[in-house]
């Protein structure tokens, strides 16, 4: 005795993809989906604007970019101008000073309060200038 036959199962389409958002958070003001993006394909320019504090901003684009490109050009575009600021802000000491500014000792190998000499300078000094002669075949 055999079972019956199940029926066939009809195939489900595709799963529908959420769109993806056109309106963002304002990273100057903070309100929330205050901020909208444009898109211009022909011209090639997508256009961002806050309807709040009346940010705006403009980026080239091709024909992949969707808004949230807009959007994350505009983030990034902030944090340049940001870290830009910041540098001028504070000039930061030249790398050879920095690293020098640490403990000398322990990089030299010196035992705690041995003092740092110009002997220490990191260099090897061989006593006999040609010390892999006698290790040398003789010809």
């Amino acid at each position: 005795m055999g079972k019956r036959k199940a029926k066939a199962r009809k195939p489900t389409g595709p799963k529908k993809r959420e769109p993806l958002a056109t309106t963002f958070r304002c990273v100057f003001c903070n309100h929330e989906t205050s901020v909208s993006v444009k898109i211009d394909k022909k011209a090639g320019v997508g256009n961002l604007s806050c309807k709040s504090c009346g940010q705006a901003f403009q980026t080239g684009i091709n024909y992949l970019t969707q808004p949230v490109d807009v959007y994350s050009d505009w983030i990034d575009a902030c944090d340049a101008v940001a870290k830009d600021q910041a540098t001028v802000a504070t000039p930061s000491m030249p790398p050879a000073v920095s690293q020098r500014s640490g403990n000398t000792s322990a990089r030299a190998g010196l035992a705690p309060g041995e003092k740092y000499t110009a002997e220490d300078d990191g260099f090897l000094v061989e006593d006999e200038e040609d010390a892999e002669a006698e290790f040398a075949d003789d010809e």
